[in-house]
């Protein structure tokens, strides 16, 4: 196998820096596509099942179960169907996102307290407008919180979809792996893989700043 050196690596990021922010804007917009759809689908979801025990029980169970599912093996029973590239890369991104973004919206729903419902209730506010003006508000911070650990999934699952010829960074982690032994192999990989926990915390950096500015400050820990 070919040495490693940090002078090469830095030849090869030179040489190849343009392909790398193509590839990582890529990513990263595959991902915020797919956690804004998911958090449309789960904190629907959450809402319409909150106060529903036996459809809130078999979504949760779902959910969960559905999560243990190999990425592999589910992104190569999409690409029969869907083809390659960005269409199963989003619907296994969705698929993965659900769990955390579901489950938080319930707890987060559940978790208002029961007086403060009460109290807005009795000012006559409809159960509509209580969910809107009350429920979501205090919840927000949970809901978040959900929001943040799916994107942490997606950003690593998004580079697995580089095997069905998804967009991002896993398309250098691939090309690495599958040449281990030339010149360039492990700077590949290397630089996919760094690139992959880089955009994943500067995502949950900025999710943080999010939730904390559209978090009332009564609400903030």
């Amino acid at each position: 196998m070919t040495g490693f050196s940090w002078e090469g690596l830095w030849v090869f990021l030179n040489r190849r820096a343009d392909d790398v922010l193509e590839l990582t804007r890529d990513h990263l917009v595959v991902v915020v596509i797919s956690i804004a759809l998911a958090s449309l689908i789960g904190i629907g979801l959450g809402i319409l099942v909150r106060n529903r025990r036996i459809a809130r029980t078999t979504v949760l169970t779902a959910s969960a179960i559905a999560i243990t599912i190999p990425s592999l093996a589910l992104l190569a029973l999409l690409s029969p169907v869907l083809g390659l590239g960005w269409l199963p890369t989003v619907v296994a991104l969705v698929f993965y996102s659900l769990l955390p973004i579901v489950r938080n919206t319930v707890v987060g729903l559940r978790e208002v307290p029961l007086s403060v419902l009460e109290s807005a209730r009795g000012m006559g506010l409809s159960p509509t407008r209580v969910l809107f003006t009350v429920q979501l508000p205090i919840a927000r911070p949970v809901i978040m919180t959900g929001v943040r650990v799916a994107a942490q999934l997606t950003v690593g699952i998004a580079a697995i979809a580089a095997y069905v010829a998804g967009p991002g960074l896993g398309e250098y982690i691939f090309k690495g792996l599958s040449s281990l032994g030339s010149k360039n192999a492990l700077n590949y990989a290397l630089t996919g893989t760094v690139a992959v926990i880089i955009l994943a915390l500067v995502l949950d950096g900025i999710l943080i700043l999010v939730a904390r500015l559209t978090t009332s400050r009564g609400l903030r820990v």
